[in-house]
């Protein structure tokens, strides 16, 4: 008989029927009289109970079934008197695919999250990664559907590139080199020509100078795949390897992105409170007690567009009025996490999109306003994440770009095709990225980055 998934058998009235069911014990508590199994298969936060009689069942058989232990059960969908489930399964008979033995690493309860890091392979078992991993992929296809349905392409950029996006250099280098007998030229360098590429290459940090290629092409693209910075960042919010999401739409100005930065965010959220029900329920119990609120205020609010001179002012008389923060704040600086928070969470009550930043501290690529001092950079700041999405207008003339790059004595000679958008046939375009994993710790309230993404990636860690 072909198996039912668990979600499913959840959903069915029609007592009586033979099913069967396959999963994972989450709990077996026995007595004389019944057994009472917890079986789960990942595909929804529930269980669905199976009832067992222990006269009709081999002892021996049963004792085996622990916490963990991997199972086939045939019986009949039966009304359940309990509280909380509407039906359960009475057991007919029970197939042991896989034992768990007593030291299994997740049968405990109360376990902290830095101690699952280090079972991150078993940890998704457990039902709070259950619920994140499905938010996730719903995260995902959120994000599909919202670009298809708006007329963008999704747009596969290179992982391995010989250029830096953001010009940090802080960038996994890719060779096949022999790195105990590397060849070097004359002046002692090492020499590329016997590489794969015949150059220094990397994994990219960003598919957004890519992106504009296709944009200025297609009119409106997407990627969305993994990136790398070789950041020596220890954070809860840094990690080596994540997921970002960069849309490039050609024929945009600082109003139009901002909008589209709004919406889709809000698409995002919004599918979360429409697919994920159960599992955000779970989250709110366990993790958060405020996370459905805030996922319903980000829905009903209109984010404030407030331009970085603004914000710094604002700032600054937090600061002349008693506000402490861990660092100083004036004009020119970025600002850090509890200043774009504080805008977020305190001053404002609502989500922030900042505009108009200086110049100095944002990338070559941004547009500069007639100001000459800022750029037509835009971030969004969110509720207990700070920063989760960064964009911008591009510069579009060949000539305001190549003045940038110059004064910023950036290394363009592997970047020519990126400066033939602005030689041939140039147009207004802009772009943001969202940093995944960021959206991922918004829409669950988790607290730690390395515990929405499957196997983390983080300086000293590379296990599974």
């Amino acid at each position: 008989m072909k198996r039912t998934k668990v979600v499913d058998v959840l959903r069915r009235t029609d007592y009586g029927a033979t099913l069967v069911v396959k999963g994972w014990v989450r709990t077996h508590r026995s007595s004389k009289a019944v057994d009472f199994i917890a079986l789960n298969d990942g595909s929804t936060i529930k269980n669905v109970q199976i009832v067992v009689d222990p006269v009709k069942m081999d002892g021996e058989l049963l004792k085996q079934i622990t916490t963990g232990a991997c199972i086939g059960v045939t019986g009949t969908l039966v009304e359940s008197p309990a509280q909380g489930q509407s039906s359960e399964i009475q057991c007919e008979s029970i197939e042991l695919y896989g034992l768990c033995g007593n030291d299994y690493p997740m049968q405990k309860k109360g376990q902290t999250f830095e101690y699952m890091r280090q079972y991150a392979h078993l940890r998704l078992r457990t039902n709070t990664f259950g619920a994140v991993m499905r938010i996730r992929h719903n995260m995902a296809m959120a994000i599909h559907t919202y670009f298809h349905e708006h007329g963008y392409f999704y747009f596969h950029s290179p992982l391995i590139t010989a250029s830096d996006c953001e010009g940090a250099g802080q960038m996994f280098q890719v060779t096949t080199k022999n790195l105990y007998d590397l060849k070097k030229d004359e002046d002692g360098k090492i020499s590329y020509d016997d590489d794969f590429f015949g150059k220094p290459t990397a994994l990219t940090v960003s598919g957004q100078l890519e992106g504009e290629l296709g944009a200025t092409a297609l009119g409106a693209i997407y990627t969305f795949g993994p990136t790398f910075r070789a950041e020596n960042s220890n954070t809860p919010r840094h990690l080596a390897e994540f997921w970002m999401v960069e849309p490039e739409i050609a024929f945009v100005d600082l109003n139009d992105l901002m909008d589209v930065e709004e919406d889709f965010i809000k698409y995002c959220v919004g599918w979360a409170l429409e697919h994920c029900k159960d599992d955000l329920e779970f989250l709110n119990k366990m993790i958060d007690k405020t996370l459905i609120e805030r996922l319903q205020g980000v829905l009903k609010e209109t984010f404030v567009r407030l331009p970085y001179t603004e914000g710094v002012k604002i700032l600054e008389e937090a600061v002349a009025n008693g506000k402490k923060f861990e660092f100083p704040i004036s004009w020119g600086m970025d600002l850090a996490s509890e200043h774009e928070r504080f805008l977020v969470e305190e001053y404002f009550r609502k989500p922030v999109i900042m505009t108009d930043y200086p110049k100095g501290i944002k990338a070559f690529y941004m547009k500069i306003n007639e100001d000459g001092k800022t750029v037509q950079g835009t971030d969004v700041l969110f509720p207990q994440i700070g920063e989760i999405i960064g964009g911008s207008v591009r510069e579009e003339s060949y000539d305001k770009l190549m003045n940038e790059i110059e004064e910023r004595q950036l290394p363009m000679k592997d970047m020519w095709w990126y400066l033939d958008t602005r030689k041939y046939g140039s147009c207004p375009h802009g772009g943001f990225g969202l940093g995944f994993e960021r959206l991922i710790l918004f829409v669950t309230g988790m607290q730690n980055i390395r515990d929405v993404i499957p196997f983390p990636r983080t300086p000293k860690n590379a296990d599974f």
